[in-house]
């Protein structure tokens, strides 16, 4: 049977630890790159931690040693080695594959963009371009939601379309996630954030970090004083936005691409980092 990869068979064996940090282990990528064998695949890794050296990188912050015990029988288990990889590391192993699977330029031009990704939140950000900055302000607000959700969980919330509509409700002079996909003429669940520019990121990326403060270090319970703290923010920022003399978010202009159209860009060419 004829395997067809795509970009998601990476993004499915990719874990997230506590810090929000991703990694991929080195037993669950070398099947995918087509590898029986972990000695010849453990010599690929061996290559790829020698050229992270070279490169004056930490190898130890991106190749991970991790030792876990397997069941190799009834009552036997036995202690396999095993690899927690950063994006970078699994990068720098596929350059070291062989060249001749399909899967391999796949998986070249996957861990290049995502490692390009990581080099931007490095970069200062006065030197951004501003899809750039797009990029960089995007991965904030995904980050942000990810925690503020876990407050807004924790304060009580069990509508969440209704709590972060709140939010837009009060910095957008009431319009909801659809109102505002409506109005920037979205395809049917077209992200509205992957369609935002850099300005009007970072004020909902201050919308949700505010909120996710306010949740959590002032101690409030209850779905209703959750979606009320989260209007009152978005509308406080709007207000702040308004005072400054800045353009309202509703009438700050929408990029000509989205953030996962730029992304097919970068795929399309495949550039190499």
């Amino acid at each position: 049977m004829n395997v067809v990869y795509d970009g998601k068979v990476f993004e499915d064996i990719k874990h997230i630890d506590e810090f929000e940090n991703e990694y991929w282990l080195a037993r669950e990528l070398m099947p995918v790159l087509q590898y029986n064998l972990w000695q010849n695949f453990h010599g690929i890794i061996k290559v790829a931690m020698n050229n992270c050296n070279n490169s004056n990188y930490n190898t130890l912050d991106h190749f991970i040693d991790v030792n876990k015990m397997v069941q190799i029988g009834s009552k036997t288990k036995r202690k396999i080695q095993d690899y927690k990889l950063s994006r970078y590391a699994c990068y720098l192993i596929v350059l070291n594959c062989d060249p001749r699977k399909k899967v391999i330029a796949l998986a070249k031009t996957y861990f290049a963009i995502q490692t390009r990704k990581q080099e931007l939140s490095e970069k200062p950000y006065n030197e951004l371009t501003e899809d750039e900055k797009r990029f960089y302000q995007r991965e904030l607000t995904r980050k942000g939601n990810y925690f503020l959700n876990i407050a807004a969980k924790n304060a009580g919330v069990k509508n969440f379309d209704k709590f972060h509509n709140a939010g837009y409700k009060g910095l957008y002079n009431g319009e909801t996630a659809d109102d505002i996909a409506k109005r920037k003429k979205l395809r049917y669940r077209e992200d509205i954030l992957d369609n935002m520019g850099s300005e009007e990121l970072g004020a909902n990326l201050f919308r949700i970090t505010q909120t996710e403060a306010a949740l959590r270090e002032d101690d409030i319970t209850g779905e209703n004083n959750a979606n009320k703290t989260h209007y009152d923010i978005g509308k406080n920022i709007r207000e702040a936005i308004k005072k400054n003399h800045r353009t309202m978010p509703e009438n700050l202009h929408k990029p000509s691409k989205s953030l996962k159209e730029l992304e097919k860009d970068m795929n399309h060419k495949k550039i190499n980092y």
